[in-house]
């Protein structure tokens, strides 16, 4: 069972890689694209909407978000597309990092604190 569950995550890890590399592939159709670095990006990105100190909830958007999201974008890529990105995926050693995606969630998470601030003390 914990062999299982490695392999999981090493599929996990690699279908991540392959979303980067979707959303940048030119063979790859529009929705899924934008769909793949939407996820890549969340997946990817050091800070997460949903903080994982928050109990359960925070924890959710690990496990179950961005695994739907992998497997919707794989659904929507041609499987002889999705052969050749998972090829790549596995030729790459490392991850790549996206600082964009980054600086979305924390202009977001800054705008929920500032709107809470103003909601709670503005009025």
């Amino acid at each position: 069972m914990i062999e299982r569950l490695r392999q999981w995550a090493r599929a996990l890890k690699r279908d991540g890689a392959v979303l980067a590399l979707a959303a940048r592939d030119p063979v790859v159709p529009l929705a899924a694209k934008l769909l793949a670095g939407a996820v890549a990006a969340y997946a990817l990105s050091p800070i997460d909407l949903i903080p994982d100190f928050i109990p359960v909830l925070g924890l959710l958007d690990d496990l179950l978000l961005v695994p739907a999201g992998i497997w919707l974008v794989l659904r929507m890529i041609p499987p002889e597309v999705l052969a050749d990105l998972r090829m790549r995926a596995e030729a790459q050693a490392q991850l790549p990092r996206s600082r964009v995606a980054a600086l979305v969630i924390v202009g977001l998470w800054a705008l929920a604190i500032g709107w809470s601030a103003w909601m709670i003390f503005g009025r």
